[in-house]
């Protein structure tokens, strides 16, 4: 019998080939882009893929709200007080502490504040639900797991000493795979884009045009090939910064609010002395 026979024909080896497995993710994620070229996944399809196997890569301290910019809760403040900082805040979820802010004790949901106006002898503590820790270190795939088989939508991030590093909500986690989601801590698009906060300082949306900003700010930022703030300060850097990222321009301090791996969001500016501009911060 002729052993040639069995030999792979040329189009055996070549099929082969073309429908080889990919080996490493460098691979996968060249196939994804190698499909979209050739019009088997759309835009959408193509990112959302790509935030999915970044998850895995990502960890919480990259995408949760800071301690600084934490709301929370004193358990001893008065209802009246606790009242006002869920209507100006607007948030559905509360961290609250006894004292210091690392002793979380619990969280307040926003909807028991409805029950609690029926209460004659108020105790903030009868109303907690239990509180979720994870370490900065946890990835969000791993998060996004435990999100869904606890229910929660919500976690309060430790760091390695054990004291709290922040916040991680369920809409921070899938941000990463699908982009930007309208939720609690957005601007209302009826709203300008320049809004002042209750220490000061001003929550600046990415898309504002730069040329808006100046006006109120009373500063003359530009840049060549971008219309927006936040393409300014991607022009500036050069990449995505994360989220508590800070770069100081004109007398002016930035701090990424809100961000992804693809986009930019949401900025805290606040007015600077008089010093050296264009340097990261902090």
């Amino acid at each position: 019998m002729d052993s040639s026979s069995n030999k792979p024909t040329f189009f055996e080896r070549l099929s082969t080939l073309l429908l080889r497995e990919p080996e490493d993710r460098e691979q996968l994620i060249q196939l994804l882009h190698s499909a979209f070229e050739r019009n088997l996944l759309d835009a959408d399809a193509l990112s959302i893929t790509e935030g999915a196997l970044s998850a895995s890569e990502t960890s919480v301290r990259d995408v949760m709200v800071p301690r600084a910019q934490m709301d929370t809760i004193d358990v001893d403040d008065p209802l009246a007080d606790i009242v006002r900082q869920v209507i100006e805040t607007a948030h559905s979820r509360f961290p609250v502490h006894d004292g210091n802010r690392d002793n979380v004790i619990g969280v307040l949901l926003a909807k028991d504040l409805l029950r609690m106006q029926t209460e004659v002898d108020f105790n903030l503590r009868d109303w907690l639900r239990p509180a979720v820790f994870i370490p900065d270190s946890k990835r969000l795939n791993v998060l996004l797991r435990e999100f869904r088989v606890s229910r929660n939508h919500m976690a309060v991030v430790v760091d390695e000493y054990g004291g709290v590093a922040g916040l991680a909500s369920i809409e921070d986690v899938l941000e990463q795979i699908v982009g930007d989601i309208e939720d609690e801590y957005d601007f209302d698009e009826a709203e300008d884009n320049i809004r002042l906060d209750q220490s000061g300082r001003y929550r600046v949306k990415a898309q504002t045009e730069i040329a808006d900003f100046n006006e109120a700010f009373g500063c003359a930022l530009e840049a060549e090939d971008v219309d927006t703030i936040g393409g300014l300060i991607l022009n500036h850097l050069g990449r995505v910064p994360k989220r508590n990222e800070a770069i100081e321009l004109e007398n002016l301090r930035f701090r990424v609010l809100r961000a992804d791996s693809r986009r930019l969001y949401t900025l805290l500016v606040e007015n600077l002395p008089p010093a050296s501009s264009g340097t990261l911060a902090e």
